[in-house]
This record gives structure tokens, sequence and C-alpha cells, in this order.
């Protein structure tokens, strides 16, 4: 790889092929595994759900009033109601018949009435609700004046799924309002696609846990990164940091090639340290190195041993903007996840957005106006504004200047076919930090 350190980066791949590029060698996993329902929400279906049991399971009460048997109401008026006996046990309100008192072996005897509330579970031998409303009880006797039809007021059994029913098909990403229908099917274990393995591997000597010495940096990128995977419905493994050494690098890559996915940070320039390209096309192949974006250029990607390996730059802003684009692409494709859109915001931008034609950059923005945060309660993940918001750039060079992100409420890219936006002009700040 001297010819990369000598030349640099004159040929940067578009990013929209690069992605694609990297999609084309990341294969969606055929692992799975059997969860909880309660710990599936986010999760891919492996097979179909389908239902152990209807719901309801029994015919139930739809309303509070009376069970009785639909025929001995017909004709039944407020001028001329239908007198059947009371068969409720005294004050009992569980809905339940009481032999000796108008039902005989748990059966509803004809010309009896029982008192039930919504949701009890209809007795044997009746067919019909009548609301309590349309009923006058006087003493042990009740005055249906109305006439119900068979079924009036019931929830028969399997009203809302039958037994048998496919509830969710292969491929849904479980939701949280989808684990109620589960269990009331019966369904308390769920099978799912495995998530996506990643090997999370910091590069550099200069890297340290904490309380670095002059010339040293505590390792974020890596944590960053690791905890973004998880985000993103993979499974990391937060490796050590490993020096810029050749052979330690080279053991790194190969010791995480059981993983789906390997992702290094560090060490993906043309300095004389820049190792990690020379190891990965040792070891396999380099597919892209060097991407026409900013900041974040210096990303690349290659193919060992059928494992892809992500390489993104050390700079804490270029990692960030790169794990964004290319390590959230290859981890959605691989556990079977939509790789929805950011949330965006709509803003008009204060000052103008430098940027070169032909690199897509990623501006970072402060939004400014009255904030209230998803007040309307859509759960969509963007954010409600009383006022009209403008994004106020923060930075869009600076590919070391992590204090910028934390300032940021997102980043505005710019096309690569734009030399900039002015300002006053409109433009979508995107979330990346929502994930939907």
């Amino acid at each position: 790889m001297s010819e990369r350190r000598e030349s640099g980066f004159k040929h940067r791949t578009r990013l929209a092929e690069a992605a694609e590029r990297l999609r084309a060698v990341v294969d969606p996993v055929d692992r799975t595994e059997r969860v909880p329902v309660t710990s599936a929400v986010g999760r891919v279906l492996a097979a179909d759900v389908c239902a152990g049991r209807p719901v309801p399971h029994y015919a139930r009460a739809a309303m509070d009033g009376f069970a009785v048997r639909a025929e001995d109401t017909f004709g039944a008026s407020r001028r001329s109601p239908a007198v059947l006996r009371d068969a409720s046990d005294g004050d009992a309100t569980d809905g339940d018949a009481t032999d000796g008192n108008g039902t005989t072996d748990g059966t509803l005897d004809p010309g009896t009435a029982l008192r039930v509330h919504t949701g009890s579970e209809l007795p044997s031998g009746a067919d019909a609700v009548i609301k309590i409303e349309d009923v006058a009880v006087r003493g042990g006797e009740v005055e249906a004046e109305t006439a119900v039809a068979g079924g009036e007021n019931v929830a028969p059994v399997g009203e809302d799924v039958a037994e048998g029913t496919t509830i969710f098909e292969a491929g849904r990403r479980i939701r949280g309002s989808d684990l109620a229908l589960c269990r009331s099917v019966g369904r308390s274990r769920l099978d799912v696609v495995a998530r996506p393995t990643v090997g999370v591997v910091p590069t550099g000597e200069e890297l340290v846990d904490a309380d670095p010495e002059p010339g040293e940096v505590v390792e974020t990128n890596g944590l960053t990164v690791a905890t973004l995977v998880e985000r993103w419905g993979g499974k990391p493994t937060y490796r050590n940091v490993v020096d810029d050494e050749y052979h330690a690098l080279r053991a790194a890559v190969e010791r995480d090639l059981t993983k789906d996915v390997v992702v290094t940070t560090g060490g993906t320039s043309v300095g004389e340290r820049d190792l990690v390209p020379d190891v990965v096309d040792d070891l396999g192949e380099v597919l892209v190195h060097g991407v026409s974006l900013k900041p974040g250029h210096p990303v690349g990607f290659g193919v060992v041993r059928e494992t892809p390996v992500i390489m993104l730059p050390g700079y804490p802003v270029s990692c960030l903007v790169t794990a964004v684009e290319f390590v959230r692409r290859a981890v959605k494709r691989a556990g079977h996840l939509p790789l929805d859109p950011h949330p965006t915001t709509e803003a008009t931008l204060a000052e103008k957005i430098p940027s070169e034609v032909g690199v897509r950059t990623f501006a970072r923005v402060a939004l400014e106006g009255e904030v209230t945060d998803d007040s309307d309660g859509d759960s969509d993940g963007t954010e409600d504004r009383t006022g009209a918001p403008t994004a106020r750039p923060v930075r869009t060079g600076g590919a070391g200047v992590l204090s910028s992100v934390a300032a940021a409420d997102g980043w505005v890219p710019v096309p690569e076919s734009r030399e900039g936006i002015p300002a006053g002009e409109t433009v979508a700040v995107e979330n990346w930090e929502f994930e939907p």
C-alpha cells in the first residue's frame, strides 16, 4: 500500500456508490433464537406467529346487564315487559350461575336472567345480554323492557382472533404494542432473527482508558461505535485498544472474523502508522478506501474470508459520521432491519454552509427556537416546535472537535451537486441520534 501513501486520496468513491458496494458484501444473518415475548421488542420475527388460543377464549358479556335466552324476551316492550326470574346469587357480581336459583348444573334455565358485567363469562344456556338500562329489577324478578336478538351484546369466542390465525408474519419488527396480542393468544416466546455480531476494534498506540498524559488521548471512538451498534440492533464486542503495529492489527482482525461484521477505528489515512488498510488488503481485499464525504473521507471497507471489515477514521467526528453512514447500514442489513430514514426537522438556515462540489458534506447545526419535545404524543421521534426554528451551523470542518457534536441538534447533508447552501434557505436537519 506504499502507493496509497504516496498518492493520497486522489480517487474518492461517491457516497451512494460506496454504500451500494458495502450492501453487496453484507449478508443477512440466517441464525435464529427463541426469546421471551417481553424481550422481543425491536427484534425481527424469524417465523410466523400463530394464535395458540382464540381471543376471547370464552363468550363474554359486552355490556353490563343480564344474561338471558333471547327467545324469552321476544315481544317485550316498556308497556309489556317480559318478566324473568332473577337468577343472580344475591349481590354476586362475578356473573356465575348458581344452581337452585334459576340454573341447572350451571346452565341458565328458561325464563330466568343472570346479572353480568362487561367481560363476564356468558353462562351456558344464555345467548344474549340485555343492557342494565333496559330492565327493571323488582324483588326476585327482572322485567325486560325490550327484546334482544341472539348474540346481542355478546362477544363470541374468537371474535377478536380465531385460534390458529397468523397474527404476525416472519420479517415483522416487533413493536411494543404487539406484545399484548402475543400474550393474549398464548405466545410467551417468539422465534426471532439473531442479532448480528460486530467486533469493534479501536486502534492507536496513543489511546488510553483514562487520565491521558501529553501525547495520549482517551479512547472514545470504539466505545461510541459499540454503543451505536447495540442501538442499531447489533451485538457488539468492544475490544481493547490495539497498537499501530502490523502483526498486532492483523491478529486483531483475524480474531474477529467469526463475527458478522468487523469494525476498526483509526489508522485509515495515509500516514506511516495508518496500517489498517494494508492489513485488510493482505488478508483479503480492500474494496473502497476514500469516500467523497466530509468529514470522514479516509473511511474504507473490504472483505476478509467473506467477513466485511469496515475501517473508520480516527478523528472523532469523522468516525461518528462514517459509522452512521456505513456501520449502521451494515448492521441493519445483517439484522434484516429496515434502513429507515432519520427523522428530520425543517428549519431556516441562519448562516451559509460552505461545501465543495462533488463532496457530500455533513454540517453540524444547532436548532434555535422554542422547542417542546414531542408534545403531541405522536411518538414519531420528531420534535414539535412552537416557533419557526432556525438552523445555525456549529461546524462544517473540524473533524476532531468532538464538542461540536454535543452542541449540535443534528446535521444538514449538503448534496455533492451543490457548492454550499446559502443563508435563508429551508433545510432538513437530520436527527441521526434518534433510531426509529
